[in-house]
């Protein structure tokens, strides 16, 4: 199997996840999350595979997302204002994200991972 990788290489996060699909020969294609930030389209494929609710997308520990206010901001948008939002900066996209054919997972959850990825 070989995923998409959704990462910002600086973060912790994303790197011990990195580890983790190479400690367990995951391929992968990685992309660089803010110089290739996700597309409007994508986000929509993506959120509707996750099964997941869409605020799960947003990096809501993120500086961005709290200079920008989006804390109380997002419970008044659209959906389609959350896309097109996400879409300006890969920096308010949760990550890393993995996107397969069946499934996308959001975050990096040992055990989550484990389970999809084996």
């Amino acid at each position: 199997m070989s995923v998409l990788f959704l990462e910002y290489p600086p973060c912790s996060t994303c790197q011990k996840a990195k580890k983790w699909l190479d400690s367990h020969s995951i391929s992968y294609e990685a992309r660089h999350i803010k110089e290739k930030n996700p597309s409007a389209d994508e986000l929509k494929q993506w959120h509707s595979r996750s099964g997941l609710p869409l605020k799960k997308f947003f990096n809501t520990s993120g500086l961005l997302y709290k200079s920008m206010g989006l804390k109380d901001k997002l419970p008044a948008m659209s959906e389609e204002e959350q896309y097109n939002l996400l879409s300006t900066d890969g920096m308010l996209v949760k990550r890393p994200l993995i996107i397969a054919e069946d499934f996308v997972l959001v975050g990096f959850k040992e055990a989550e991972w484990a389970e999809k990825l084996k």
